[in-house]
């Protein structure tokens, strides 16, 4: 029987569909598996989870911060994109 498209699982329907709740996690949702109606463990896609280890990295990241924050009040350095090809 196959598992009915949803954001929380039971850890015994999580064993029993596993393949199901990962393809649900492929697609780009969050698979909550839960313990008494408590949530317990997330599964998220590969792709998603290096999202955000990347975001993590930018935000620790103080010159990726000032440069986006420079960009954000129009106080950045421009170049024209000729300067990519020298």
């Amino acid at each position: 029987m196959p598992l009915p498209m949803k954001s929380a699982y039971t850890i015994k329907e999580a064993q029993k569909n596993l393949s199901a709740v990962v393809r649900h996690a492929e697609r780009g949702s969050l698979a909550t598996i839960t313990r008494r109606k408590k949530p317990v463990a997330h599964i998220i896609s590969a792709e998603r989870l290096s999202a955000i280890a990347e975001t993590m990295e930018i935000l620790a990241d103080p010159a990726a911060m000032k440069a986006i924050r420079d960009a954000e009040s129009g106080n950045a350095k421009t170049y024209p994109a000729s300067v990519l090809l020298d």
